[in-house]
């Protein structure tokens, strides 16, 4: 193995938490946050996860249906906007100057 390679593979390791840290940063959570609201923060980071999951599997379910659905022709007739408060013959000659 190359030296590039073994460093690239010790930077790895050493980014990653082992068991001591782990346990370092809960007891760090536990005196800050108190053990009262754990179990809330714990349900509402739970809820938050489903949610975000449920929404990004919804939107891969709209891409595959929209790349297997074909496109759709959707028909209709065009139909003129009547401007409010002018009558017909202002709208098609434009105002007329009053004074």
């Amino acid at each position: 193995m190359s030296s590039v390679a073994l460093a690239s593979i010790r930077k790895k390791v050493d980014l990653m938490f082992g068991l001591s840290e782990l346990a370092l940063i809960l007891i760090v959570v536990i005196v800050v946050f108190g053990a009262k609201k754990l179990p809330e923060l714990a349900r509402s980071a739970g809820k938050s996860a489903r949610i975000l999951k449920s929404e990004a599997r919804a939107m891969k379910d709209e891409e595959k249906a929209a790349e297997t659905a074909p496109p759709q022709v959707v028909t209709g007739t065009i139909v003129e906007r009547a401007d409010r408060g002018h009558t017909d013959h202002e709208r098609r000659e434009g105002p007329t100057a009053s004074a």
